[in-house]
C-alpha cells in the first residue's frame, strides 16, 4: 500500500493456531506515530497458506487504512443567514465538515430564540419547533443536514439562531458556527440591520469553547482594532474620520473595560460584577469632576446637580435607550430603561446612602442625621408636574399617531422638541429657584 513498514507501522507475520471449536482470532499490529504530516495511508494484510484440509475464503486480503488523526474536520455552516419562503413547512440548514474527514466525529446543535419564539408542537402557538441534538458524521461524511419544522402561524419577519456547539471526537468548530434564520410571511422580506448585527452576534457561540486567555486577547484585540460602521447589507464600512476621532477618545476607556472578565468565565457573574465595580467608580469620577467644574466656575450645587451631574450620569441611560428603541419592536424597553434608571437613583442611590448615614449616627452616638433642603420641595413638585405632561404625551402619542416611538418625521421631531422643551424647563425654572430670583 501508501504506507511504510517501521515508519507508519510494524510489519508482523505469523501463524494463526485455531483449536477446536474457535471461530475468531485476532491480529494485532502496532501502529506507528511520527511527525511527518501525512494524508491516510494503507498497507495489505494477507492470509496465505492455509493448512491441510482447509481452503481460503474470500477476502482473504484486508486493506488497512491508518487516519491522520489531525483530519478530522471544522464544522461550519453553509451559510449564516437564511430567509424562509413565504410559505414554508420545513427548513434544511446544511452543516458542512471541511479541513479533513477522517474518522466518526459529532457536533451538537441548538435552535436559540431572537424575536421567534420557539416551542414543542406545532399547536402551542409557537413560531416553530425548537431543536437540540447531535450530528454524528461517518468516516469520509463531509455534510449533515439539520431539519427545522416551522408553524404556518409563524409572525412575519422573525429570527432564530441555529447554533453549533461542542463538537466531539477531536474535530473543531469553525467561524461560521451559527446561522440566523428569518422567517418570512411576505415576499419581498429584505435582511435589516439589525438581522446582520444578529448574524454577527451569531458567530461568537463559540467562546464558550475557547481558553480565558484567548478570550482575553481578542478582547483587547478588539479594543485596539478600529472597525467602522454596518452598513445596510451587513458588510463592514471604512472608518470615517469621525469613527478615526471617537477611536482615539475613548481608547482609554475601551483598553480598560477589557479587563472585564469574559461573559462566559464562571457564567457570566464575574463580568457582571467587574461592570457593576467599573460603574459604580467611574459614576463617583463622574460627579466628583463635576462637583469641581461648578466649583470653579461657581455654579451653586443645586444646579450643578441638575446639570453638569445628571447628564454626565444619565446619558449613558440615553444612549441605551435609543439603542432599544432602534433594535425593539416596541417602546417597551426604551421607556423602561429611563423608568428602571430613575427607580434605581431615588430608591437605591437615596436610600441606601441615608439608610448608612443613620445607622453610622446611631452607632457613633452622635445625634440624629439630618440633611436640609434648599429647594427640594419646588424641584419635587416642578419635576411631577412636567413628568405628568410627558405622560399625557405618551398617551396621545398612542392614541392619535399609533404608538409612544416612530410615526411620519413631522411627528417624531416635534415629540423629541416637546420633550426637549420639558426638561429645559425644568433645568430653568429649577436654576432660578436656587439662585432666588424666583421668590415662591
Amino acid at each position: 500500500g501508501s504506507s511504510n513498514k517501521n515508519l507508519d507501522y510494524t510489519p508482523v507475520s505469523g501463524v494463526l493456531e485455531f483449536k477446536e471449536g474457535e471461530t475468531v482470532k485476532e491480529i494485532r499490529i502496532p501502529i506507528l506515530q511520527h511527525d511527518v504530516d501525512s494524508r491516510q495511508e494503507e498497507f495489505n494484510v494477507i492470509l496465505e497458506t492455509p493448512s491441510k484440509e482447509t481452503d481460503l475464503g474470500d477476502p482473504s486480503i484486508c486493506t488497512v487504512t491508518i487516519l491522520d488523526m489531525s483530519n478530522h474536520g471544522t464544522f461550519s455552516m453553509e451559510t449564516t443567514r437564511y430567509h424562509s419562503d413565504p410559505d414554508p413547512c420545513g427548513i434544511e440548514i446544511n452543516v458542512k465538515r471541511t479541513g479533513g474527514s477522517d474518522g466518526a466525529v459529532a457536533i451538537s446543535y441548538k435552535t436559540i430564540d431572537a424575536t421567534a419564539i420557539g416551542g414543542e408542537n406545532k399547536h402551542d402557538g409557537s413560531d416553530y419547533i425548537k431543536l437540540d441534538g447531535t450530528l454524528w458524521f461517518r468516516h469520509g461524511e463531509t455534510s449533515k443536514t439539520i431539519e427545522l419544522d416551522v408553524n404556518q402561524t409563524a409572525h412575519d419577519h422573525s429570527t432564530l439562531i441555529v447554533a453549533l456547539q461542542k463538537p466531539m471526537l477531536g474535530a473543531t468548530l469553525g467561524e461560521d458556527c451559527a446561522m440566523v434564520v428569518t422567517l418570512c410571511r411576505t415576499e419581498g422580506c429584505r435582511e435589516s440591520r439589525d438581522e446582520a448585527l444578529l448574524a454577527e452576534i451569531a458567530g461568537n457561540f463559540d467562546d464558550e469553547d475557547k481558553p480565558l486567555k484567548e478570550a482575553y486577547l481578542e478582547q483587547f484585540t478588539s479594543a485596539l482594532t478600529m472597525g467602522g460602521e454596518v452598513d445596510e447589507e451587513g458588510e463592514e464600512e471604512e472608518p470615517s474620520i469621525g469613527d478615526l476621532i471617537m477611536h482615539f477618545i475613548s481608547l482609554f476607556w475601551k483598553v480598560l473595560f477589557s479587563t472585564v472578565p469574559p461573559r462566559f468565565c464562571g457564567s457570566g457573574y464575574p463580568a457582571f460584577l467587574a461592570s457593576l465595580f467599573y460603574i459604580g467608580v467611574l459614576t463617583a469620577i463622574v460627579e466628583q469632576v463635576a462637583s469641581l467644574l461648578g466649583c470653579v466656575w461657581g455654579i451653586r450645587p443645586a444646579v450643578s446637580g441638575i446639570t453638569l451631574v445628571a447628564l454626565g450620569t444619565s446619558l449613558p441611560d440615553t444612549f441605551a435607550s435609543r439603542s432599544a428603541a432602534i433594535h425593539d419592536d416596541s417602546a417597551d424597553a426604551a421607556i423602561g430603561n429611563v423608568t428602571g434608571s430613575n427607580s434605581v437613583n431615588v430608591f437605591l442611590g437615596l436610600g441606601l446612602p441615608w439608610m448608612l448615614a443613620v445607622i453610622w449616627k446611631s452607632i457613633d452616638g452622635s445625634g440624629p442625621f439630618q440633611v436640609g433642603t434648599f429647594n427640594l420641595e419646588f424641584s419635587v413638585i416642578l419635576f411631577v408636574i412636567l413628568a405628568c405632561f410627558a405622560i399625557i404625551l405618551l398617551v396621545f402619542r398612542r392614541f392619535v399617531i399609533g404608538g409612544e416611538l416612530g410615526g411620519s418625521g413631522c411627528a417624531k421631531y416635534a415629540t423629541g422638541i416637546a420633550c426637549l422643551v420639558l426638561w429645559s424647563t425644568y433645568i430653568v425654572m429649577a436654576s432660578l429657584k436656587a439662585y432666588n430670583v424666583l421668590d415662591f
